[in-house]
C-alpha cells in the first residue's frame, strides 16, 4: 500500500510540476529562442498542423524515455512518465480542443475552464514574441488581472 501511495504522489507531482515546466518554457523558449517554431501558432493555421505542434514531439520524449526505463528496471519512474503523459493529454483536450477548437469537445462548461480558455485568448490577443500575458495553460490568472496587464503593456483584449 506504501507503495501504490508513492506512485500516486510521484504521478501526481508530475502532473503538477508540468504546469510549472509548461509555463516556464512557454514564457522563455517559445516566446524566446524557439519562437521561430512557435510563432505559427500565433498566425492563421492553414491545414491540419502547424510548426508549434513539434513541440508536442519534444515534450513526449521524456514521457517516452521514463515509461520504457519504469517498466524495465527503475518501477519509480513509471508513474512520473505517466504523470507527464497526462497532463500533455489534459493539454490536447484543452489547447487543442476546447480553446483553438481543432476537434470538438465535450468539456469546457464548468468557470475553471471558461477561466482557463478566456485567459489563453488573451495570450493570443498579441501576435508577436513580446507583449504576451498568461503562460500557463491549466492554471489561469483572473481574466481582469490578466486584461489589465495586457492593457498595461500597450495591448487589448
Amino acid at each position: 500500500m506504501a507503495t501504490l501511495a508513492f506512485h500516486l504522489a510521484l504521478f501526481l507531482a508530475a502532473f503538477a510540476f508540468m504546469e510549472a515546466f509548461a509555463w516556464v518554457t512557454h514564457r522563455y523558449v517559445m516566446h524566446g529562442f524557439m519562437w521561430v517554431w512557435h510563432k505559427s501558432h500565433h498566425e492563421p493555421r492553414e491545414g491540419a498542423f502547424e510548426l508549434n505542434d513539434l513541440f508536442a514531439v519534444v515534450f513526449a520524449a521524456p514521457a517516452i524515455v521514463a515509461i520504457y526505463f519504469g517498466a524495465n528496471g527503475t518501477p519509480w519512474l513509471l508513474p512520473v512518465g505517466l504523470g507527464i503523459t497526462a497532463y500533455g493529454f489534459v493539454y490536447f483536450i484543452f489547447h487543442d480542443g476546447m480553446v483553438h477548437r481543432r476537434f470538438k469537445t465535450p468539456f469546457g462548461k464548468s468557470a475553471f475552464w471558461k477561466r482557463a480558455i478566456q485567459a489563453h485568448r488573451i495570450h493570443h490577443a498579441v501576435h508577436t514574441k513580446e507583449g504576451a500575458v498568461s503562460f500557463g495553460f491549466l492554471v489561469a490568472r483572473p481574466v481582469r488581472v490578466l486584461k489589465a496587464q495586457l492593457k498595461a503593456r500597450g495591448g487589448e483584449a
